[in-house]
């Protein structure tokens, strides 16, 4: 199935540079462009894309709340950072529910990035990676989550959605609610992509 991306930057060199690449690789690959936020709202709202390269600066630009603001139009939209800045600000947005960030620095990488995103959902650069799988070792988030809670946030790791949990534990949706809710604060998260991180980088034996 032909796939289609979006590139979102206002300098035209990014974009034909990251355009060329992806062709290199995608043959039938169809990408479209736009230079400002409005217009990739716009785009989005008439167009699926399966993937968008978001830049952080651009005319027009909400910043941390472009994320929730273009999934809640299309929450099966896979966003890409595509930016300058710093893993720090990485971090905030992949928090924000972004599925990937590429620096442009890195720009060569955009390919693996593109093609990571394709097959697993997401894409974290090394230093990223790095960032991320450190502060998990230094919180041990795991541990403070009773053995209940631990039940629940594997099955969701592992992508079963509510009513799934709730007919494997023989327990009430709305309870399930209520434990997703306890094991997001408990563990600082916002995403589901930050559960999967932390089913796949942490030890499992620390359940209470």
């Amino acid at each position: 199935m032909q796939k289609k991306i979006l590139i979102a930057d206002d300098h035209y060199v990014v974009r034909m540079g990251a355009s060329l690449l992806l062709h290199s690789a995608y043959e039938d690959l169809e990408i479209d462009f736009t230079e400002n936020y409005e217009n990739v709202k716009e785009k989005i709202s008439q167009h699926h894309y399966d993937l968008l390269l978001l830049d952080i600066d651009m005319p027009g630009s909400i910043y941390l709340e472009m994320i929730k603001d273009l999934k809640t139009g299309d929450p099966a939209l896979k966003i890409l950072m595509f930016s300058a800045y710093d893993e720090k600000t990485a971090i905030q947005y992949i928090n924000e529910g972004a599925d990937g960030y590429l620096n442009k620095q890195q720009s060569e990488n955009v390919v693996e990035a593109v093609t990571s995103i394709f097959r697993q959902g997401y894409y974290y650069s090394q230093e990223v990676a790095y960032h991320l799988i450190n502060n998990t070792k230094e919180k041990k988030p795991l541990e403070s989550l009773s053995k209940r809670e631990f039940e629940i946030f594997k099955l969701l790791a592992e992508g079963n959605g509510n009513l799934e949990i709730s007919n494997k534990l023989d327990i009430k949706m709305s309870t399930v609610s209520t434990f997703k809710k306890r094991i997001y604060e408990k563990l600082n998260v916002k995403t589901l992509v930050e559960i999967i991180k932390l089913y796949e980088k942490s030890g499992l034996g620390v359940v209470k």
